[in-house]
Parts: C-alpha cells; sequence; structure tokens
C-alpha cells in the first residue's frame, strides 16, 4: 500500500492568487469560479437538505446505470438536483448571466437559446443568440461538430442529447464568448463552443440553464481551455457558503502537506467503453486497521464495465454490492455504538447517538481507509457519516449498487480535488474549502 496520511490530522493553507478581468489568453490560463449547492439557496432545514440530497443521489445512480446499460452511445445524466453544484457565469456580448450545473460525468456546455421551441422554467433570461455580436454557429466540418458524438448535418451542426431518465435536449452548436469569475475578478474566454438548447425537457435542472460539462470529451470546458489542471473544493453539505472551482495554474500549485510532505496522487484510469468518466483506480477498503477481504477485481473495470469512478454529482459514495455488504458487517462489528433500527434519510446503516458531535463519533465508529493506487486516503469521519440530532442518529454515507462504483461529493468535503490531465492523476489534498 502507499504511504498513509489522515485528513483529519492535516491542516493546509492554500494561497488563491485570482486573475483580473481580462481576455483568457495562452498565457492567462487560470481563474477561478464560486460555486455552490443545488438546492442550497432553499429555506431547508440540515436534516430536510440532507435527505433530498441523498433521494436524488440515488436518482442519479439509477440514470446512470441506465446509460451504461443502454446499449447505444453513452449519454451522460445532466439533470441536477442530485447533489450537484451551481456555477454562474455570462454568456455573448453583452454578457448575459446565466447559471449552470457544474458536471465531471458529461462532456457538452449547453444552455437553452431563443427561439424556445420547448424550454423549462430558468431564473435568468434565456439566451437569445441575435443579441450577441460574438456569436457564431459552427460549421459542420467543424473540430467541435465532429467532436461530439450526438450530432448531426441538418442547415448548420445540430445536437440531440436523450438521458436516461427521458430528459433531453436538443438545439444546434455555436461559439460565442464566455465569462466566467466573481464580480471583481472576470476572465472572458471568447470562441467557445457550446450547445444551444431549443428544445429541452424535464423539470430536474431546477434553478439552472444549462450544464457546464468537465469531463475527458473533446467539447467538455477543460478539454476546450486546454488548461493542464483543473480542482474544486467543496464545503459541507449542509453549509450554506461557497464552494470553489479552480482552473490551471491556481489548480496546479505546487502544494505540499505539513512538514514538506509531498502530496500523493492515484492514476486517473481510462476506460475506452466509457471515455467521458475520470476512473480511479481502489485497490481496497480498510475499517478500523482491518483490511476488508475484498476481492480486488470488483473494484476493476471488465469488459467496459465495472469500475470506479469519482463525480461531481453523486452526493454519497456507492460500493459494488459484494463489497458494500463487508465493509457494513464490519464496519457494525467494530462499532461501539448501538445499531438504530430507525430507517432515516434513505439509508441502511444507522446508529444511535446522544450528541453527534466530532468526539463522539471519533470514539463510536471506526476509522475509514480507501487506499487507492499510490494514495491511502483516510476521511474525516464527518465525510462518512450523517448526523441526525434532531432523532439522535448518525447514518452510514454509502449504499449498494451493481458493478460501477462511485466516489461520490460527500466523501470529498473540504478537500481540494486536483485533476492533472497531462500526468492523468487525481489528488486528494485536506483543505478548509470556505477559506479559498
Amino acid at each position: 500500500m502507499a504511504q498513509h496520511f489522515s485528513v483529519t490530522s492535516l491542516s493546509l493553507l492554500i494561497l488563491v492568487v485570482v486573475l483580473p478581468l481580462g481576455c483568457y489568453s495562452s498565457r492567462s490560463r487560470s481563474f477561478r469560479v464560486s460555486i455552490s449547492r443545488v438546492g442550497g439557496d432553499k429555506h431547508l432545514s440540515d436534516v430536510e437538505f440532507i435527505q433530498q440530497e441523498v433521494l436524488r443521489g440515488k436518482m442519479r445512480l439509477n440514470r446512470l446505470r441506465t446509460s451504461l446499460t443502454s446499449g447505444g452511445a453513452f449519454q451522460a445524466p445532466v439533470f441536477g438536483g442530485d447533489g450537484t453544484f451551481f456555477m454562474n457565469l455570462s454568456i455573448g456580448t453583452p454578457a448575459i448571466p446565466f447559471r449552470a450545473i457544474m458536471d465531471t460525468g458529461s462532456d457538452l456546455i449547453w444552455t437553452q437559446c431563443k427561439p424556445c421551441k420547448l424550454c423549462f422554467r430558468q431564473p435568468t433570461p434565456v439566451f437569445d443568440p441575435a443579441l450577441s455580436s460574438s456569436f457564431h454557429n459552427v460549421s459542420c466540418n467543424s473540430t467541435l461538430c465532429k467532436g461530439f458524438i450526438n450530432s448531426k448535418c441538418r442547415n448548420g451542426c445540430h445536437y440531440t442529447n436523450v438521458y436516461g431518465d427521458e430528459s433531453s435536449t436538443e438545439g444546434f452548436l455555436a461559439t460565442d464568448t464566455f465569462t466566467f469569475g466573481d464580480s471583481q475578478h472576470k476572465v472572458s474566454v471568447p470562441n467557445l463552443g457550446f450547445g444551444c438548447g431549443v428544445d429541452n425537457q424535464g423539470v430536474g435542472l431546477e434553478n439552472a440553464a444549462g450544464i457546464v460539462g468537465l469531463a475527458r470529451g473533446p467539447s467538455s470546458l477543460v478539454s476546450q481551455l486546454g488548461v493542464q489542471t483543473f480542482s474544486y473544493c467543496l464545503t459541507p453539505i449542509s453549509d450554506k457558503k461557497k464552494s470553489t472551482l479552480l482552473f490551471g495554474s491556481l489548480a496546479d500549485m505546487n502544494l505540499t502537506l505539513p512538514h514538506g510532505a509531498p502530496v500523493n496522487a492515484t492514476p486517473l484510469i481510462k476506460n475506452p467503453s466509457q471515455p467521458l468518466f475520470y476512473y480511479l483506480s481502489l485497490e481496497g477498503i480498510s475499517v478500523g486497521n482491518d483490511l476488508l477481504r475484498i476481492p480486488r477485481q470488483v473494484f476493476q473495470i471488465v469488459d467496459g464495465g465495472g469500475g470506479v469512478i469519482i463525480d461531481s454529482g453523486t452526493t454519497i459514495t456507492s460500493l459494488q454490492e459484494d463489497a458494500y455488504n463487508i465493509l457494513t458487517q464490519e464496519f457494525i462489528a467494530q462499532s461501539k455504538l448501538k445499531v438504530s433500527n430507525f430507517a432515516t434519510m434513505g439509508l441502511d446503516v444507522c446508529f444511535e447517538v446522544r450528541s453527534g458531535d466530532a468526539k463522539e463519533l471519533k470514539a463510536g465508529v471506526p476509522r475509514l481507509v480507501f487506499h487507492f493506487t499510490g494514495l491511502d486516503l483516510e476521511l474525516p469521519r464527518e465525510n462518512y457519516m450523517i448526523v441526525n440530532k434532531g432523532i439522535g442518529v448518525a447514518c452510514l454515507a454509502m449504499a449498494p449498487t451493481g458493478s460501477l462504483s462511485i466516489f461520490g461529493n460527500f466523501q470529498q468535503q473540504n478537500m481540494m480535488v486536483v485533476h492533472d490531465l497531462v500526468k492523468d492523476t487525481l489528488s486528494f489534498i485536506p483543505a478548509k474549502c470556505d477559506k479559498l
């Protein structure tokens, strides 16, 4: 196993330098975007919010299963409300603001456009290409058109995406200037390819106007920017504070752990059958000091299926069913807390707690370590235990699934998750995400 480090026992000061307002160029491939959780602007209690997120995470998982077993070209699920994150940006000249969902599981950037044949309700005006001086249609021979799998030539380059829950978006591919960043630190990116959706169905995008795909495909934002790295840092699930998304050199800082220890990285695995996803090489899981007897092939890609992906849009981690059963049995056996029979938040393994604070959880439930190739990641207990103080219950934030396992965003809280697209590696760096 790789050199071990514990996220719970480390602190890290990260200095973030933000570019001034200006145009994106090969010499200024660096900017930041504030992001917030879907549903984070609603007047919900922490418990209600967590219940909503867990249920929606299961809905996203079902759509991922549908996508991976459809037998056709992969259709990435884009509809929000699954523990995913909003990012605010603008499009066109003059710049028109809109809110999109950040999705590491899809590659297309798209927003609703006029003239709408069928559009869902969104909080900002629908983008009108006729009012933007920097808008351009793309030809059928363009790289953008040829690179997007579900495009076809029909008086211009048209696209269609049909998703696992029968939601869909259809329109034409184009380019325009996109503006990213906070109000005082904006960066404009000209000629960014995107989908102009004129026929869109589904209510799951609630309070958004489209999607910004960050996956591996050629149409994604990271691919079009040509950045070597991007990273995000997610605040806790019940925290209403902003999270951060970084591109370029801001995400590629030479970070070290306390006392000068290097940051370990794990390889990002490619699956030719599902080329958009960021797959991880998970070798095993430890509960307490015991390495679970899970066959390694349980987490490996076999005939294009199975494997483990990291996803910004899935709330809780979902493990292959056999691995989940082994983990939960050992977790219950090692726990010093009384198992609760109270079903709560759609989670299976729950314990009775008095306070549910950090000290009680540390004393009562075992440590949990994910052994990735080159990196042993011990999670802080608040990254795998969901506490409902109102009823005195703490639940393990994991669920069983089919062959595809997903490392969800609940387990990624308060960590800088750095994607190095040149080395094809991923790093987890402990951080206070609301302080970046």
